[in-house]
């Protein structure tokens, strides 16, 4: 978006369509899981805020759970987030979710090796499961390089009103770069499914990533009532994985 006023023209006109896609979703009782993964500092706090901005509280959650507790740890690795699913005519968006077990667990030792490869084994069939039970899911990986997000680790230690976001785990995220690409890329590998693929957004630049989420989102869950024309995607910023993407730089290495 070349000017802050015409970004924020955009980005109105699309919140006015997300608002159309909550009557249709709650006329037609569907249920919407989004999840959104990505690197530290990919964005996803701002993009999920731009989405649940003017929608109604009743039918949108966001869900972005803590720590596991004693409890979750032994427990069926799911059931902690079974409660959070949507029911009928909700919308409920989760910032990180079981996916945490591909990334930051794996790369930082907080799983076994035989707790992932369980993981991995059974993440595509519940996954299915949720889907055959009438529940929509759409998985966003928000993408950005190292140099962005060196540059906004830093922006977050300097800012006030960003210290919230610094954590143990966020301070060593630059160190492990390149344990998390791995991550993330067998990640892609085992969790990518016809029935529930997953979105790379190049989010460099947050708020070309946050208007194409956006316009992608209304564009899957297939609002006749949207306008289809401000619906449309720009394929180089947002598009489905593919293997072919590793090699070529379209997903940071």
């Amino acid at each position: 978006m070349n000017s802050k006023k015409g970004y924020k023209q955009a980005l109105r006109e699309l919140q006015i369509d997300l608002v159309t896609l909550q009557r249709h979703l709650i006329a037609h009782d569907l249920q919407i899981l989004v999840l959104f993964e990505g690197r530290d500092a990919a964005g996803k706090d701002g993009t999920i805020k731009r989405i649940v901005e003017h929608l109604s509280p009743r039918e949108t959650r966001v869900v972005a759970l803590g720590k596991p507790s004693d409890r979750d740890s032994a427990s069926w690795y799911f059931q902690r987030f079974v409660p959070h699913l949507p029911s009928c005519q909700e919308m409920v968006l989760f910032n990180r979710s079981w996916y945490n077990r591909a990334g930051v667990e794996r790369v930082m030792g907080f799983c076994t090796d035989q707790e992932y490869r369980d993981f991995m084994d059974s993440v595509v069939p519940f996954e299915t499961m949720l889907v055959r039970s009438g529940i929509q899911i759409i998985k966003y990986y928000l993408d950005i390089d190292k140099e962005e997000q060196k540059k906004r680790m830093k922006a977050r230690r300097v800012d006030p009103l960003k210290q919230w976001k610094v954590s143990p785990v966020d301070e060593v995220a630059i160190k492990h770069w390149r344990e998390y690409s791995v991550a993330r890329n067998e990640m892609f590998a085992k969790s990518h499914s016809e029935m529930v693929p997953w979105y790379v957004v190049r989010a460099n630049n947050k708020k070309t990533a946050r208007l194409n989420v956006i316009r992608h989102l209304l564009t899957v869950v297939q609002c006749p009532e949207c306008d289809r024309q401000a619906e449309t995607p720009d394929p180089d910023i947002i598009f489905p994985y593919d293997g072919a993407h590793l090699l070529s730089g379209k997903i940071a290495p």
